[in-house]
């Protein structure tokens, strides 16, 4: 390849080698492909020294070492300052520089378009600055004599604590989400409605930083290939998918393994240890807000599941505007696809899937929009159909009074997998109970029980429903 012209630019301690220039997407894949580069570029530079020069590229501030020294003895302290990759220098060429620099450097615009985010192949989207930090603070805990308690939360509470600080009590604090210009080569993502200082995909980076940086620490990587681990982490094989799930470290999961390392009042402790030169520090009311706004974090987070929104499947729109509910709602209706028969294992097969569905009942069903409220894939997400707030066209007779969620795929002979299924009847119905969607004492009913001359939601499914929570054995059934 034709080179341009070489030059030499200084900055804070780290040396850029400028070559060329190109476009380069904003999804998961080219960020680790770049780190990769990156790697190969310093075949020297220890992981933790790239990550620290990553964070400078970031524009993120150098807090790490504080951070530990107020935990650490004076040896530990010293051993940040005197450590090689403060004065080493980074090898790197004006293409790579230029995108490392644009895709990690955080910020939004006027327009609410959100940059120095990326998204990853299972549809979500992360904030690159948060996720840096999380590694570094995993690394450098390797190297520190004494480590703070639950040190790997802190990038995320620093987010979390301005964020609670500066909306108050308003329902902007956290999120929101938002949509990309085009899924299959993400340039642009624009937010859904006003930003708060810890949007979705900034809150994702942290919660991705803070599972990736205790595992660094526990299993002392500090040999490790940051890209190895990204690679595995968010691109890792979906067939994994049916296996034991207490072992996979992926991003699908990380709603999942970021509550088996925090905790609401450990993440509180870190959110006010973050704002402790705060001027509010100590105000009654400002721990308040911080109070009320962990509450919501747990509830959005990591009680209610991930849900893909309608633009991330390249939804139509529907046909009219769609009749809204009157929640909270009495039932939650269970169904199967049947046709599609397979389970669908990642996002590009369970879009496809949608787009099918909706085809199918607008066009040859007659009905506005995809009947379902919600859909549940088979790669650990549930898909938005009317959502919470439309009626639906899922079970006859009774869309105005329940939600109808259904799995992808014909369950007659065989059961979705497990996390599937805990999506449903432990993350979605409390989510939708705190929210006030559906009411406390709801009731949850197979299509069959409601809708004669049917089987769904098959067989197998059905069996598995009737020992859920929540489950009622109703007439119809009986006469059956």
């Amino acid at each position: 390849m034709k080179r341009g012209p070489l030059w030499i630019i200084t900055m804070s301690g780290i040396c850029i080698v400028i070559q060329s220039s190109a476009v380069h997407l904003r999804n998961m894949e080219h960020f680790i492909a770049a780190v990769t580069q990156l790697e190969d570029l310093n075949p020297r530079l220890s992981p933790l020294a790239l990550v620290t020069s990553l964070r400078k590229i970031a524009d993120q501030s150098d807090n790490v070492r504080h951070d530990f020294a107020r935990s650490s003895d004076n040896r530990g302290n010293s051993q940040y300052e005197n450590n090689s990759f403060v004065t080493e220098q980074l090898n790197i060429n004006h293409n790579l520089s230029n995108f490392l620099n644009e895709v990690t450097h955080h910020f939004i615009t006027e327009n609410h378009e959100e940059r120095g985010v990326v998204l990853t192949p299972d549809g979500t989207t992360v904030a690159l600055a948060p996720l840096i930090l999380g590694l570094e603070y995993g690394l450098w805990a390797n190297e520190a004599s004494n480590q703070p308690h639950g040190f790997y939360l802190l990038p995320l509470a620093k987010y979390l604590g301005k964020s609670f600080l500066q909306f108050g009590n308003a329902t902007e604090r956290l999120g929101p989400d938002g949509c990309w210009d085009s899924v299959s080569a993400p340039m642009a993502f624009t937010l859904s409605g006003m930003p708060s200082l810890a949007t979705d995909a900034l809150v994702h980076g942290g919660m991705d930083g803070a599972i990736l940086g205790k595992h660094l620490f526990v299993f002392n990587c500090s040999e490790v290939h940051l890209s190895t681990l990204m690679r595995s982490y968010y691109l890792g094989n979906t067939e994994e998918l049916d296996h034991d799930l207490n072992t996979l470290l992926r991003a699908r999961y990380r709603r999942k393994n970021f509550k088996k390392i925090t905790n609401a009042s450990l993440l509180q402790e870190k959110v006010e240890k973050a704002l402790h030169s705060h001027p509010q520090k100590g105000d009654v009311g400002a721990e308040r807000l911080i109070e009320k706004g962990i509450k919501d974090f747990m509830l959005r987070y990591m009680e209610c599941p991930a849900i893909i929104p309608r633009c991330m499947w390249g939804s139509a729109p529907p046909l009219v505007p769609l009749k809204p509910l009157s929640p909270p709602l009495a039932f939650l209706y269970i169904h199967h696809t049947a046709i599609p028969s397979k389970p669908c294992r990642d996002l590009h097969s369970c879009s496809k899937n949608m787009r099918a569905m909706q085809h199918f009942h607008q066009k040859e069903r007659g009905w506005y929009d995809i009947g379902y409220s919600f859909v549940v894939g088979s790669d650990g997400y549930i898909y938005e159909g009317r959502g919470w707030k439309s009626v639906g066209a899922h079970t006859k007779g009774r869309n105005t009074v329940g939600y109808g969620v259904a799995f992808i795929g014909d369950y007659t002979a065989h059961l979705p997998a497990q996390y599937d299924m805990e999506l449903v009847h432990h993350h979605l119905v409390k989510c939708g109970v705190s929210n006030g969607f559906l009411q406390a004492n709801f009731t949850i009913l197979g299509h069959r029980q409601v809708v004669a001359g049917t089987k769904c939601p098959g067989e197998s499914l059905y069996s598995e429903i009737t020992t859920w929570e929540h489950y009622k054995e109703t007439e119809l059934l009986k006469k059956q």
